[in-house]
């Protein structure tokens, strides 16, 4: 890397890489926050994840499948690691990874417990800035734990800022800086500043380490790390090669030990030797400062600095990691080149917003595209050999081979994926990584798109053709919108270089086809174009449990359905992008577009429409024949408005064959007076492909932007609040059902009871609503006005209610007059300290009321979409 400004150099770098045979860079933030709970690392026979390796066994089990760090980086098969490891002298565990509740602890569920943000990182992970705010008093483990058990579904919870411990600034901001001199040499620089009124202790270990794969497998050479000079190791790895790490003086000791378990803390069994995991806690928070006297080599080591930090103070640690060995002054450069960085790093960020951005907006851009970054992981999982466990340890019990992901044995996954959440998500969930290539498309299309190609891969798709939904259940089936991601990362890639990747369409569209043929073949039972799907990704959204239905039921979905038709138009729309240049592709666009038109006859013929109360409600079928709506006002009525398209004249002439049939279809379908999702504007040249007609679409409208309805301050609910006052209660064969509005976070069991859209706002529905919105203004344009918020008298054109909607989403992130963000509503106080006022969370929902953050408060990654909106129109997604 140049030592002069080069205000291109992150876009040379991005480029560099795209030519490569895997465009991934060799070191990021690829560790992630927590690997204990997971089921990768379940052994159990009733597959109880969260109990088999718990948060208090971490530190002393070594990982089968992947590791964890506080603010970490490693390479890309995860061979070498490095993470911060803390301990203020009160605590009863030396801090190495984050903690939080399990799913059974939370009284809403998992729930993370600690404060981390994500503040900076470039596509190339050139730069990357951590913030980790540790108090100076033990921390709240046990407070935490028995306080949220004494809360129900009812309470709000029970966070780390509510216990006191942050109070009058006495904690720690510990920040870490990545900044690369080349793709194989990093400077770290870890800072930390006490921000309390006294003088306070802190130790810190700056640990690196090899992930093990050693005792699995002991036939694999063991890495090994070397004590080489009074400031640096050298690390020697049989497939990564030998690394060099430098640190500074300043420290106490130097401490090796062996990633391994202890078995006798762990298991009650003697331990071979007594180098193990947990050995740098019991040297430091035990006081066993003999135990690793004399060791200079292991597969984990740290130099541990033990500092006093007066009030108000900083002090800072400067390390290195570099694949040549440095000179004799490893530590030079170091300032000059993490400046360096960030100001190429904000010369990257700065050519992505619209000039008249706020100041505002773009921080609070470029923290979301920090944490979508950040949640870049390392993911490990072979199933077969998960189930049948390693040679020379126990064999895992029988009954896992009928349990959880049995089916699933072809699966071998070992890539850098986006995750949806890096302590509560630690694993990919197939529709929540379609919306997050939304903004990896406006910063690393090329990633965005290795993404995508990466769920259709055989070693991760079904060979039946389903795409994985998330390691908890593989087979649970999520909205195929994988069409719509490829089609929407396509068009932000040719919006902004001018140039559309027709090679990446051909090769995804192949793949979703057999994907889509699975949907028509497994989940339209009856062949009447009419889908089920269960939840589809919706949690407790239903009155019922939709994926779990008694013998003899079934329902006919509106959101399945039009999900589907959504897909045949995505499929449609790529097939016509294509056949532009391949015409080839013709008669697929015209087998797509049928399907399309067959989907969207049934979707209105099939009494899902309720004329009376202008709304689609799915259709519960019952035995003998038996059926009835269940009038639940939710998003899955709202889902009709996706599957809408634009098309004009000029885009069809070059397709002789389509045109005519699209033509016949019409005539025909108008002879027989059937449904036709069609419709023409013959002095603008345009054509609308919609499932519903203009007045289905201004019924629709009434509620979703009605106040007392949809419309909410942060965006659009997933369940209206007309069940706030009109309780819905229908009665089962054995059982009586409810659904209310219920804003917050979830107040049921359903679905593990840590996702709520049974009020809140979600992003991937609000996002989808208001670019429907946007396509319905390109054909109806100034003909439909409608008020916005309902009956308030402002009419606004379609275009200028998405605009508004998008506004709405952006200042839930925002500061308000007073300095306040709604997402941080619960803890305003905190958030308006003079180090905090910048920061920003990224959660996974948010308070259908008052817009506070809600769920995982890390999920950038669906959640940063906000950084398109921010972006406005600028490189728009379809």
């Amino acid at each position: 890397m140049t030592d002069h400004f080069d205000p291109k150099a992150e876009l040379k770098r991005l480029a560099f890489n795209a030519k490569q045979p895997v465009p991934i860079e060799q070191w990021g933030p690829y560790l992630s926050e927590r690997q204990w709970g997971t089921v990768r690392e379940d052994y159990s026979a009733n597959g109880d994840a969260w109990n088999y390796l718990t948060h208090d066994q971490s530190r002393a089990k070594a990982y089968r499948w992947g590791e964890d760090g506080l603010g970490g980086i490693c390479d890309r098969r995860q061979h070498i690691c490095f993470a911060l490891a803390v301990w203020n002298g009160k605590d009863p565990i030396l801090k190495e990874r984050m903690y939080g509740l399990t799913n059974a602890e939370g009284n809403h569920g998992e729930d993370g417990k600690e404060l981390y943000y994500f503040l900076d990182n470039t596509p190339s992970h050139s730069y990357m800035k951590f913030l980790y705010k540790y108090p100076q008093s033990a921390f709240p483990y046990n407070d935490l734990v028995s306080t949220n058990a004494g809360r129900g579904k009812q309470d709000a919870e029970y966070e780390i800022l509510d216990t006191g411990v942050f109070d009058e600034g006495r904690y720690f901001d510990i920040t870490v800086e990545y900044a690369k001199n080349n793709p194989e040499d990093l400077f770290i620089r870890i800072t930390i500043q006490n921000h309390g009124v006294d003088t306070a202790s802190i130790s810190i270990l700056p640990t690196i380490w090899f992930r093990n794969y050693w005792t699995a497998n002991g036939t694999l050479e063991k890495p090994r790390i070397l004590l080489s000079g009074k400031n640096s190791v050298d690390l020697h790895h049989h497939l990564m090669g030998d690394y060099y790490f430098y640190f500074e003086d300043g420290f106490n000791s130097c401490l090796f030990t062996e990633n391994e378990t202890n078995t006798e803390s762990v298991y009650g069994q003697p331990n071979d030797h007594p180098y193990k995991k947990d050995a740098f806690h019991k040297v430091v928070v035990d006081g066993e400062s003999r135990l690793l006297a004399g060791k200079q080599e292991g597969t984990k080591f740290a130099p541990c600095y033990q500092l006093e930090i007066p009030a108000k103070s900083a002090k800072t640690i400067s390390l290195r990691l570099c694949q040549q060995a440095a000179m004799d002054k490893p530590m030079d450069g170091i300032e000059k080149t993490i400046e360096m960085r960030k100001l190429e790093a904000d010369a990257f960020y700065g050519e992505l917003l619209p000039k008249d951005a706020s100041e505002d907006r773009k921080n609070i851009q470029r923290q979301a595209f920090a944490g979508l970054l950040w949640s870049k992981q390392f993911y490990y999982y072979d199933v077969e050999e998960w189930l049948s466990g390693d040679p020379g340890e126990p064999k895992p019990p029988v009954a896992r081979w009928g349990g959880r992901n049995a089916a699933w044995k072809f699966l071998n996954n070992r890539d850098i994926i986006s995750m949806p959440d890096t302590w509560e998500y630690p694993w990919y969930a197939a529709w929540d990584l379609a919306f997050h290539c939304i903004p990896f498309a406006l910063i690393d299309p090329v990633f965005a798109k290795n993404q995508l190609i990466l769920m259709t891969r055989e070693w991760y798709m079904n060979p039946q053709g389903q795409i994985p939904a998330y390691e908890w259940n593989f087979s649970d089936v999520n909205p195929p919108v994988h069409a719509w991601a490829a089609l929407s990362v396509y068009s932000i890639e040719k919006n902004r270089t001018g140039k559309g990747d027709i090679g990446f369409l051909k090769r995804i569209f192949s793949k979703l086809t057999i994907n889509f043929t699975w949907w028509v073949n497994r989940k339209d039972p009856n062949g009447n174009n009419l889908f089920e799907g269960g939840f589809l990704g919706l949690d407790n959204i239903g009155i019922i449990n939709r994926s779990d239905l008694p013998e003899g039921y079934s329902i006919e979905q509106v959101d399945g359905t039009s999900w589907m038709a959504m897909y045949a138009l995505n499929m449609m729309e790529i097939a016509f992008e294509i056949a532009k240049v391949d015409l080839d592709y013709e008669d697929i666009v015209t087998k797509f577009y049928e399907h399309y038109v067959l989907i969207a006859e049934s979707l209105n013929e099939a009494h899902l429409w309720d004329e009376e109360e202008g709304f689609f409600y799915d259709l519960l079928k019952e035995p003998k024949n038996q059926s009835r709506q269940m009038k639940v006002r939710s998003a899955v009525g709202l889902s009709v408005l996706f599957a809408v398209g634009n098309f004009e004249t000029d885009q069809l002439k070059n397709l002789p064959d389509l045109r005519k049939r699209i033509r016949w279809i019409r005539e025909y379908r108008e002879k027989k007076g059937k449904y036709l999702p069609f419709e023409s504007d013959m002095e603008s040249d345009n054509y609308l492909i919609s499932l519903i007609k203009k007045e289905k679409l201004i019924k629709i409208l009434e509620k979703l932007l009605d106040e007392n309805e949809f419309l909410s301050p942060g965006g659009i609910r997933a369940l209206s609040k007309y069940h706030q006052q009109h309780p819905l209660v229908m009665e089962g064969e054995h059982n009586v059902f409810g659904i209310s509005y219920d804003p917050g976070e979830s107040t049921t069991n359903m679905f593990g009871g840590n996702s709520n859209w049974r009020g809140p706002v979600w992003i991937p529905i609000h996002f989808l609503l208001l670019k429907s919105l946007k396509k319905y203004h390109v054909f109806y344009g100034d003909t439909i006005k409608v008020a916005f918020p309902t009956g308030s008298g402002n009419m606004m054109n379609l275009d200028e209610v998405a605009q508004a909607l998008a506004n709405r989403f952006i200042s839930i992130f925002e500061k308000d007059d007073d300095g306040k963000r709604p997402v941080h509503a619960d803890h305003a106080e905190f958030y308006q300290r003079q180090e905090n006022k910048e920061l920003v969370l990224f959660y996974e929902y948010f308070h259908g009321d008052s817009s506070r953050g809600i769920g995982a408060s890390h999920q950038t990654g669906w959640t940063a979409v906000v950084a398109e909106l921010i972006n406005g129109d600028k490189w728009e997604a379809e």
